[in-house]
């Protein structure tokens, strides 16, 4: 499946039942972008999780971190609409030993303008919502 926002190649990432209460619609599975991180929910769900820290070193290697950092991630296209999905998953993040605020800080690094939204001035934008 290609991203529907840039064209570039997306991880299929299944989404547990207690996470998918954060996503719009009812998917099993979401299609994350390689390229620009959109994401994109899917009826393909594999298995098991993928290794996550194909997108960048800055997503955690523990699913448990890494499925709602992605999930994260995706919703910062509207932030005031999902805020309290943000704000829950910022949570879960942290709760699963991983510092979210950082680990988008180090998304915004390397995906620079590539991003599908400017992760830099989300992030100031998490940090007023905390």
């Amino acid at each position: 499946m290609s991203c529907q926002s840039c064209g570039g190649e997306t991880v299929a990432v299944p989404v547990s039942a207690e996470l998918r209460e954060y996503l719009p619609g009812d998917a099993p599975a979401v299609a994350v972008c390689r390229a620009c991180l959109a994401m994109e929910p899917t009826d393909d769900a594999p298995e098991a999780v993928p290794d996550l820290t194909v997108l960048d070193d800055a997503v955690p290697s523990s699913p448990e971190a890494a499925v709602p950092l992605v999930l994260l991630v995706g919703l910062l296209d509207s932030l005031a609409v999902h805020r309290p999905e943000i704000t829950a998953l910022l949570e879960r993040v942290e709760q699963a030993g991983t510092d979210p605020l950082l680990a988008v800080d180090r998304l915004a690094d390397g995906y620079g303008a590539d991003a599908h939204v400017d992760l830099a001035a989300r992030r100031r934008q998490l940090e007023q919502l905390l």
